[in-house]
C-alpha cells in the first residue's frame, strides 16, 4: 500500500483539542496542525522545562492555550462542552521512567486517570468525531525477547511509569466497548518507539541528557549504553496519529483500535550507538557508564509495525542517521540564535517531501 498523504484539506479549519500540548511531542504535532490550517486548542500544564520546545515555536501566539491539570475532571469537561472539538489527540502525561519511580501516585494520577477524564469528558460531546490517546511502546508485558511486539501482545510494564501507559490501555479498551460502541466517535491508542527530535530538554532522556552535557562540556553518565530500543524521529509517530485521525473520521470502527508507530527493524539500535554519533559530529563530548544502577530498566524493546503500514498506507521515512542528523541541526541552530518556528516548519515540509516525493517532482 502507498503511504497515506496528510491531506491539508482534510485538516483545514477543523477543531482540534491537544492535551499535553505544551510538551515536546505536543509542541512539534500543535505546529504541524496549525501549518495544515485546523483551529487548535491546547490543554496543558505550563511548560516543565526552560527553554522549552513550547516557548521557542512561540505557539502562545499560534493557538488557544487553556492552562490547567489534565487531572482536574471539571475543567477539563467544560473545555472539551464548550469547545465542542473535531478531534481529540491525548498526550499530556508524566512520560518519564524514573520520575515514576519517585513519584508514583502522581504517575498513576496523570496517565490513568487522566485518560479516564479525557474519555469522560468525550462521551459526553458527541461533537468529537475522533480520538487519539497516545500511550507508549512501553506497555507491553516485556519479556526481553528477541522479537518485535505486536498490538495483540500482553499489557503489562514493571516500572510504574510503563505499567501506567498499559492501565491507559486498558481504561481506552473499556471505554470504547462501554460507551462508544455506536461508532459515532472512533478511539484509537497509538504506541510510538523512542522518540528524538528538536526541543525536548526533559530530564533522563538520552538525546536532551547529551545535549546539556555537549552545552556544559560535561561527561554524561549513560545508565544503560547496552538497552536497545526503537529511535525514530518525532515527526515518525506525529504522522502516524495524523493519518489514524484521519482514518478514524472517514472509516471509524475499522481502525478503532491500537496501533504501534515505530522504526524499520535494522534502525533498532543500542544506546550507545546514538552516543557514538554524537561523539563523530562533536568530538569533544565524553560519556561514561556507572557501574551499578538505581532502577530497573528493559534491556531490549522492539515493535512490529506491519499492521500501520498495511492498514493505513504509514510507514517510516528518515532512517536512524537522517533522524539523529535532523535532531543535531535543530539544537545547533537553536544555539546559534536562529528561529526556530521557521526552521522547524523546514523541518516537517523536509519529512513531507520525502515521504511523498513524487508530490514534489519538478
Amino acid at each position: 500500500m502507498e503511504s497515506l498523504v496528510i491531506d491539508p484539506s482534510f485538516w483545514q479549519g477543523k477543531s482540534v483539542l491537544v492535551t499535553g500540548h505544551t510538551g515536546f511531542k505536543g509542541s512539534w504535532l500543535s505546529l504541524w496542525l496549525n501549518e495544515l490550517g485546523a483551529n487548535v486548542t491546547g490543554y496543558a500544564l505550563a511548560p516543565a522545562t526552560n527553554p522549552s520546545m513550547y516557548d521557542s515555536l512561540a505557539l502562545d501566539d499560534e493557538l488557544d492555550s487553556i492552562v490547567a491539570d489534565i487531572s482536574d475532571l471539571a475543567t477539563l469537561s467544560v473545555t472539551i462542552k464548550t469547545l465542542q472539538p473535531d478531534i481529540v489527540f491525548h498526550l499530556a502525561a508524566q512520560s518519564l521512567v524514573k520520575p515514576s519511580y519517585d513519584d508514583p501516585v502522581n504517575t498513576y494520577q496523570t496517565n490513568v486517570m487522566g485518560t479516564v477524564n479525557v474519555l469522560d469528558a468525550v462521551r459526553h460531546c458527541p461533537s468529537v468525531k475522533a480520538v487519539v490517546i497516545v500511550t507508549s511502546d512501553k506497555c507491553y508485558e516485556n519479556y526481553e525477547w528477541s522479537w518485535p511486539y505486536r498490538e495483540n501482545d500482553r499489557l503489562g510494564g514493571h516500572d510504574p511509569y510503563s505499567n501506567s501507559k498499559g492501565c491507559a490501555e486498558l481504561v481506552t479498551d473499556s471505554y470504547r466497548k462501554s460507551f462508544f460502541a455506536d461508532n459515532k466517535t472512533a478511539i484509537a491508542t497509538a504506541r510510538a518507539g523512542n522518540v528524538i527530535g528538536g526541543g525536548d530538554w526533559s530530564d533522563y532522556r538520552l538525546l536532551p541528557d547529551l545535549i546539556k552535557a555537549k552545552q556544559n562540556t560535561q561527561p554524561l553518565e549513560i545508565r544503560h549504553p547496552a538497552a536497545i530500543r526503537p529511535w525514530q524521529h518525532v515527526l515518525e509517530p506525529l504522522s502516524g496519529y495524523l493519518q489514524l485521525a484521519q482514518q478514524l473520521c472517514e472509516s471509524g470502527v475499522d481502525v478503532a483500535e491500537a496501533w504501534n508507530f515505530g522504526p524499520v527493524q535494522e534502525d533498532i539500535k543500542p544506546v550507545h550507538y546514538l552516543v557514538e554519533q554524537a561523539q563523530k559530529k562533536w568530538s569533544s563530548f565524553e560519556w561514561y557508564s556507572p557501574s551499578q544502577n538505581e532502577h530497573h530498566e528493559a534491556n531490549i524493546l522492539m515493535l512490529d509495525c506491519s499492521k500501520a503500514r498495511q492498514k493505513l498506507g504509514w510507514q517510516p521515512v528518515w532512517r536512524i542517521d537522517d533522524a539523529l542528523s535532523k535532531t543535531f541541526d535543530w539544537y545547533d541552530a537553536f544555539y546559534s540564535g536562529k528561529e526556530m518556528r521557521e526552521f522547524s516548519l523546514q523541518q516537517i515540509q523536509q519529512f513531507v517531501q520525502a515521504a511523498n516525493p513524487q508530490l514534489f517532482k519538478a
